[in-house]
């Protein structure tokens, strides 16, 4: 196991075996060029996105799933190292979801009654959903080869974690194909999309990243 080794790590000396940071950056990256490059061929870029991407709400989107690709880094970061402080990762990604929520339940009290249904279902909530999750997997991949080279100790959290990371910026990559831009769709339909390889990561974890 890890844990052994990183015992015996001041006795040892430095791991030279370990995989270099630029190693581990080249690899996420090459994985979101590929999620990238599925979008853009499978679903392509949606053809009024430069006149779209000046409306605030459209900003909205992306700034609320790049906080939360921050959030989930700065998670995935901690649980790859054993002992790491965890107290703040909650909250961390707490609050751009409370913002959003905030920002989704006021757009739903504003709204007329019988525009509320087309407000959080949209057109494209299945399949957001699934597109979501489905170019999530370069990334999660990357993301758990990474975690494993280091020394995680709560697998199924770390798991998680990498999962969530993975969901949130293929939500990124996928803001580009994505005709909805309402918070109530956003809020529940994209958060989802990243719960599903959250959740494999939770079960895939123990195994995954155990050396």
């Amino acid at each position: 196991m890890k844990t052994d080794k990183l015992i015996n790590l001041p006795a040892a000396g430095p791991d030279v075996n370990a995989p270099p940071l630029w190693h581990h950056t080249l690899l996420i990256g090459a994985a979101v060029l590929v999620s990238t490059a599925l979008l853009l061929v499978l679903l392509g870029i949606r053809q009024d996105l430069l006149a779209v991407a000046a409306q605030p709400v459209f900003v909205l989107k992306v700034v609320f799933v790049a906080a939360l690709v921050l959030s989930g880094k700065i998670a995935c970061k901690h649980l790859s190292l054993p002992g790491a402080r965890l107290a703040m990762l909650p909250v961390l990604i707490a609050v751009p979801l409370f913002i959003m929520f905030g920002m989704a339940l006021l757009t739903l009290t504003e709204a007329a009654p019988d525009q509320r249904a087309r407000l959080f279902w949209g057109e494209t909530s299945l399949s957001c959903t699934c597109l979501i999750a489905a170019l999530s997997l370069p990334i999660f991949a990357a993301i758990l080869k990474v975690m494993r080279d280091r020394a995680p100790t709560r697998l199924r959290l770390a798991g998680a974690a990498a999962g969530f990371t993975a969901g949130a910026t293929a939500a990124v990559v996928y803001c580009l194909h994505c005709p909805e831009i309402a918070a109530p769709f956003v809020a529940f339909w994209y958060v989802l999309g990243m719960l599903i390889p959250a959740g494999i990561g939770a079960l895939i974890g123990p195994r995954v990243l155990r050396c």
